[in-house]
């Protein structure tokens, strides 16, 4: 059973269904915990040929409807959270530096059912390996700090390239738009297609190009869409880049310029959504 199934289910049985009372909002804990997932795959850092270390302390901003929804149960799912990281590492074999946080924060620029995932690395007395360690607040002082999104003050020199036998697609310096994205199996076709408003649109050529332009690959009709708006890009794994759009574009719950796109990802342009499917076979 995957990671986030078993996360969703442990949700299930808390507080005789309060969660699936407050959790109507539009963001779900189902999607702040892939983020979580995807946050700690973008910032996996090779330090030796045993150790990749990903941060361990997370901060969640909500727009001011859904935090105000979710705060009262922040503690509770702060800690679902921090288990579902450190389950997912134990299966990564990923390693920490200290113990695993995840806080909620309200930010006034975001919109109901938007969410910004910000990460940093706290360094402890001792160093954390997956699935060990103190948590809350008896955890030992953090000796070092780093900023979010930058390695801790106490890092080692960082090798200028992974070591033999280091793990595959990770570098010293990670893609943060494509580290730890999952591949198809070896040798397998896969069928890559968008659905919008129900149409399926088949990709079969390697870069797929959405617009309001008669030009664009496959034509939305939303004043919200810029002529060129967006362009998908085929590959292992599939890629979306914005094309210097008016509005941007907001994947998975997140304005970005560029994102990995996984089976499932839900694009949003003006106010038009666009589901990406992909399967083997």
């Amino acid at each position: 059973m995957g990671v986030l199934k078993r996360f969703e289910q442990r949700l299930e049985g808390l507080v005789n269904g309060t969660f699936a009372k407050v959790f109507k909002s539009e963001v779900q804990p189902v999607e702040i915990a892939g983020a979580l997932q995807r946050e700690c795959d973008n910032n996996a850092t090779i330090w030796n040929r045993e150790r990749t270390v990903v941060p361990n302390d997370f901060i969640v901003e909500l727009s001011a409807p859904d935090y105000e929804r979710l705060s009262p149960y922040s503690g509770q799912l702060g800690d679902e959270l921090a288990g579902l990281v450190r389950d997912y590492a134990k299966q990564q074999r990923y390693t920490f530096m200290g113990p695993i946080k995840v806080h909620l924060e309200k930010a006034d620029d975001l919109d109901t059912g938007l969410y910004r995932v910000r990460s940093r690395t706290l360094a402890s007395s001792t160093s954390q390996t997956p699935g060990s360690g103190p948590q809350g607040s008896d955890a030992p002082a953090p000796a070092a700090r780093g900023g979010y999104g930058q390695p801790p003050a106490a890092a080692p020199p960082m090798p200028s390239a992974p070591p033999p036998g280091g793990r595959p697609g990770l570098s010293a310096v990670p893609d943060r738009s494509t580290a730890g994205a999952p591949g198809p199996m070896p040798g397998a076709q896969v069928r890559r297609w968008i659905e919008i408003n129900g149409t399926r649109h088949q990709i079969s050529r390697p870069t797929l190009v959405l617009g309001r332009s008669t030009d664009a690959d496959v034509r939305i009709d939303d004043p919200g869409v810029s002529r060129r708006h967006c362009e998908i890009r085929t590959g292992t794994p599939s890629t979306i880049q914005d094309l210097g759009s008016t509005n941007g574009i907001v994947v998975d719950g997140q304005h970005t310029t560029r994102a990995t796109l996984r089976d499932g990802s839900r694009i949003v342009v003006g106010s038009t959504t666009i589901v990406y499917r992909q399967a083997e076979g």
